[in-house]
This record gives C-alpha cells, structure tokens and sequence, in this order.
C-alpha cells in the first residue's frame, strides 16, 4: 500500500512558495505548450489528463518516493493511516463470489443489529452482491458511506433457510495498525505494528500497559513488514523506551533547516530489554524507530537488512484534492546515519527491483554478502558498537530467511488462494462446534489438531488446478508448515490477529532467537 510506505513531514498544507514566472522562466514555457496543444492540436485533448502527466513525467525524474496522487488516490492512501473509516464494521473475505464475514467489529454498527461470523451479505440496498461477479472494490463502495446513513443487507445463515433482512446504520470503524498484542512467554510480551498512522501511539502505549500487567519485563517489538507511516507516530513511540533528551531522528535537506526530535523522558518502558525485528520490506518510520533503538544502545535489532528508505516527504495540497508527496529531506539515526539506499534518479524500476535482486543474490541467507564501504562507518552513542548508513539498518543479530520452509508446491497453493478459501469454508461448516469445544484460546492451542479431511480438501483442490507436489518427498515437507499455518488461521477466524499470531510465531526463526537473545 503506497500510504505505507511514505515518510509524510509533519508540514502539512499548501507549500508556500514564490513562483516566478518572467519570459525567461521555465514555468512559462510549460504555459505555452500547454496552450499551443489545447488550442492548436488537431484532436481534441483531455486538459486535465495532459497537466496530471506533465506532472507525472516531472516526479519521475526525481527520487523513487516523490509522488503525484489524484484526489481518489490520497483518500484511499490516507484511510489506513487516519485509523478509520466510515462503514458497517464487518472483517469479511471473498468465498467463491459470495461476502463472508469473518468477524464484526466488537461495538461496531453491524455487531449491534444481530449480524454473527459466518453471515453471507448476499445483497446490499435490494441489488444482488453474490454470484454476479461484482468486484470486490464496488462491494466496499456500496457498503461503505458517511456516518449516519442507513444501509439495508440481505443475510443468508447457515441452518436459517430465509434470507434475513438487517437495517444497519453505519459508523466511524476504527483501523487498527496492532497486529498483535500477547505474551510470548512468561515475562516476555509480544507487539506487532502493521503500520505508523494517526493512532498507531494510542494503541501502542495500551498495548504496553496491557503486557506490563501480565508481568512483561522483556518486550520483541516486531516491524517486519511494516513499510512506514507518518513520522510523528514513529518518534512518540520511540521516546517510549529513551531517556529524556536522548536523540531519536533529525531531519534536513537543501531548504529544510536541521529539525532534531528527542524524547521529552517518563516513556512507560524505558528499563526492560527490547528485542526489534525487522527485514527487507522493514522501511521509514519502521527504520526510524529501529535506528533510534540500534543507535542509542537501548535493545537488539534481529533479522535481515532493512529497506533503506530515509527521505522525507511533504505533502502538498492541489486545489483539486490531489497531491504532490515531495522529497524535502533526509532523516539521519542518532548516530548521524542516512540510511537511504542508493538509486538513480528516473530509474524507479531498478530501485523497486532491489528486494528481489537481495534474494538472488543471496543476501537474504548469510550476513557475510553485504558489504559496506569504510565511508559509511558510524558508532553507537553509548557502546559505540560499529553500524552502517547507506543502505537500511543491518540488524545486530542476523536471521538467514528459510526457504526450504516454503515449498514450491506451498507457494502455488496459497497463491491460487486454495488454503485461504478451504480454511473459510471449514470454518464455516464447523463454527458451532469449535467454539462449543474449544472455551478458551488455550485449550484450542493445546488440543486442536488440523483434521486430515482440511489436508485432503486442499490436496483435492490443488489437484482441480493442476497443483500438485512433484514428489511424496516435497508433499511431507509442505505439510508441516500447512497444518500451523491453518491452526493459525482457524484461531484468527475464531478469535483474532493475537491468536493468529500466538500459533504462527512458534515457527518463526526470528521470533524464536529474539527469545534466545532475551534470556
């Protein structure tokens, strides 16, 4: 998602700047092309298309992160960050051409008029949503409108043979950027952030006063695959574990002056160890909050090398909704590290390649193939252990990615959505009785066992598909990993993203040495 990972400076507004537009200027040879084109071209031309692209091929000369958005782009970019949207509360997936819902949201507008998990909204306002090969895009349209509005559903339910009628009224719906929040072991608390948005800080600081009554004194602080945010989210949550006027990020760049950010003291986890993990796809305010705890010596970065990106945007507003995202600045660790990765401008498809050329490299299995020149040499401020700017932040303590883990046959399962769509139908068939049996979270992770007739449902399907493991050999090394992984999604369907993430991260290599380095 592109709001993810953008770096947004904490200007926001129209920019205020003097524009100079004398014979000599540049801005008045655009004017005059533009005027010969609408009055002189032989076809006629769309005014509003021909700015937007003299727009777009200008940004692309630039860096890979300066960006032009329409006015429907910033608002489908900004609603993850802003932490809500107006709708009916409903966590829901596509199950063959039909909206099944997976859980409301608690308190949420649908939960309060009797809507359940495994409801199928087959029709929205009197117009069929299933088996019409609708888009999922127009669904969410049609469900979602302003807060107050009233919104008539069609609802089948399994063992009801009529199709239900709700009336909900929908609501502000909160977006949660937690993933996940739970003890990992005694005295060890887990925290996943999916994301840095408007409420990012709120949730975390609960987050951290929940843990801290479950007796937390270590804490595995988990950015992997969190491409960024909005900056300031991401130093309130650093100055929770800094002292008072420890240094967490400064910023400048050619009209950008020097801006420092410290922590202003009395953060909620400010003594107990910090185990951070991050990898490739670990990018912005991510790195900020993981530089910030590298360079102060305050925890453990655990993982593979970031993604490198320390460039600063600023919004600015067009008077038609859009939105230029321009690169104002460099944000440097406290260490005085830039830790944007290189790139040449206009070449943003070599710069997007970069995870993947780590990959075939071979980077993303051994530490000993990335190297840094001497010149890229910084310290920690207290230890003054060696780091590296210049190319993301190389953790202290390197997690090579399994890839036997993941078999090819595994990979085109869950590609063609097979473990997906069979997990949602089991759960569908059986919902009743998982939760008669299973009272608690614990006693399902202690006791549930994936039934072979999921395995065999998936098997059959991949073969429908012409998937199938080459070898008996590559089938017994798949199943393994398959039987946790749809665990992990039977208990999120019951339960939520902690369970999910209770039962996954057992088999997590990064996890489970954080938990090493711990002790």
């Amino acid at each position: 998602m592109l709001a993810a990972v953008l770096l947004l400076f904490p200007l926001i507004g129209s920019a205020q700047m003097h524009v100079n537009i004398g014979a000599d200027s540049p801005l008045r040879k655009l004017q005059l092309a533009e005027m010969a084109i609408t009055n002189l071209y032989v076809d006629s031309v769309d005014e509003q298309k021909l700015a937007e692209d003299g727009i777009r091929g200008m940004i692309e000369k630039l860096d890979p992160h300066s960006s032009y958005l329409t006015a429907k782009e910033v608002r489908e970019a900004n609603e993850p960050l802003q932490g809500n949207f107006e709708g009916i509360g409903v966590q829901f997936n596509m199950v063959e051409d039909t909206l099944l819902v997976i859980q409301p949201v608690s308190g949420g507008p649908s939960e309060k008029v009797g809507i359940v998990a495994g409801d199928r909204i087959i029709s929205v306002n009197d117009t069929a949503i299933a088996g019409v090969k609708m888009a999922k895009e127009e669904i969410m349209r049609r469900l979602r409108g302003p807060k107050g509005t009233k919104v008539n559903l069609g609802i089948v339910r399994r063992g009801i043979a009529d199709t239900l009628r709700f009336v909900v009224t929908r609501d502000k719906i909160p977006v949660k950027s937690i993933d996940a929040t739970y003890m990992l072991r005694p005295q060890v608390g887990y925290i996943r952030i999916g994301s840095f948005g408007a409420t990012t800080y709120d949730e975390f600081c609960e987050s951290l006063k929940k843990l801290k009554k479950q007796g937390m004194k270590s804490l595995v602080l988990d950015l992997q695959e969190n491409g960024g945010g909005y900056l300031q989210a991401a130093v309130k949550i650093a100055e929770e574990f800094l002292e008072r006027d420890e240094l967490i990020v400064y910023t400048k760049g050619r009209r950008a002056s020097r801006s420092e950010y410290r922590a202003k003291g009395g953060g909620l986890f400010t003594k107990g160890k910090v185990a951070v993990l991050v990898d490739s796809y670990t990018a912005s305010a991510a790195e900020i909050v993981s530089g910030a705890i590298q360079d102060q010596d305050r925890g453990i970065v655990i993982g593979r090398r970031t993604f490198g990106k320390g460039l600063v945007q600023r919004p600015i507003d067009l008077p038609d909704g859009s939105m230029l995202r321009l690169t104002i600045a460099h944000y440097y660790t406290p260490s005085g590290r830039c830790i944007q990765k290189p790139y040449v401008k206009g070449k943003g498809e070599d710069y997007a390649m970069d995870v993947v050329n780590r990959l075939k490299s071979g980077e993303l299995m051994s530490a000993d193939s990335v190297h840094f020149a001497d010149s890229l040499k910084y310290y920690t401020l207290k230890k003054h252990r060696v780091v590296y700017g210049g190319g993301g932040i190389m953790p202290d303590e390197f997690v090579p990615l399994d890839t036997l883990r993941y078999t090819k046959y595994h990979r085109q399962l869950a590609a063609k959505t097979i473990v997906i769509t069979q997990n949602l139908r089991y759960v569908d068939e059986h919902r009743q009785q998982l939760q008669a049996q299973y009272k608690s979270f614990d006693d399902f992770r202690q006791h549930f066992e994936v039934p072979q007739e999921l395995i065999d449902r998936i098997i059959a399907e991949g073969e429908k598909q012409d998937i199938k493991p080459k070898d008996d050999a590559e089938l017994q090394t798949t199943l393994p990993y398959l039987r946790t992984q749809l665990k992990a999604l039977i208990a999120r369907d019951l339960w939520n993203m902690d369970e999910y993430f209770a039962i996954i991260n057992e088999l997590s290599d990064t996890v489970q040495r954080a938990l090493e380095l711990l002790k």
